[in-house]
């Protein structure tokens, strides 16, 4: 018990006086790196996208759409959610408003059951099958002979 308290102490004085190396605070200021200017600025920045999924498959359905002119970005997307409807989005950003968007939720369409006739099915008769008694266990150590399948009378031998 007495080494642990020696060995504790020993810990603290070197930490006391400082022969443990501290850790370098050296700061400098950051580096000066040299950006090229873009000469291509367009002020008045313009793009219009849109893609539509349809996976029948999957069952995936989205699509969206977005169009930008200057500073104003206007937009819609919609998808199926889980809860079995149309979930659209309709969005508008511009440094006035910021981003604002208005969601609504629509019924998927369900489309009518469709009904298939099914015809009966055809009856086929199949020919008697001749029954055969199987050992009751099978031995391993020496090959067992068997007498030749009885056929199935009708009689039941039980």
């Amino acid at each position: 018990m007495a080494f642990q308290y020696f060995v504790l102490a020993a810990f603290v004085a070197v930490a006391q006086a400082g022969l443990l190396p501290a850790a370098p605070l050296a700061y400098s200021a950051p580096i000066a790196k040299a950006v090229a200017v873009d000469t291509d600025f367009d002020p008045n920045p313009s793009y219009s996208y849109a893609y539509d999924i349809q996976d029948g498959l999957t069952g995936d359905s989205k699509n969206q759409q977005e169009t930008r002119q200057g500073d104003v970005v206007q937009g819609q997307y919609s998808l199926n959610d889980a809860d079995g409807t149309r979930r659209i989005v309709d969005y508008t950003a511009d440094p006035v408003n910021g981003f604002n968007a208005v969601v609504r939720k629509e019924p998927l369409a369900v489309a009518a059951p469709v009904v298939k006739a099914i015809a009966p099915a055809p009856v086929a008769y199949a020919a008697p099958i001749a029954k055969t008694i199987a050992p009751a266990y099978q031995t391993y150590a020496a090959p067992i002979a068997h007498a030749a399948p009885l056929a199935y009378s009708g009689i039941s031998t039980d």
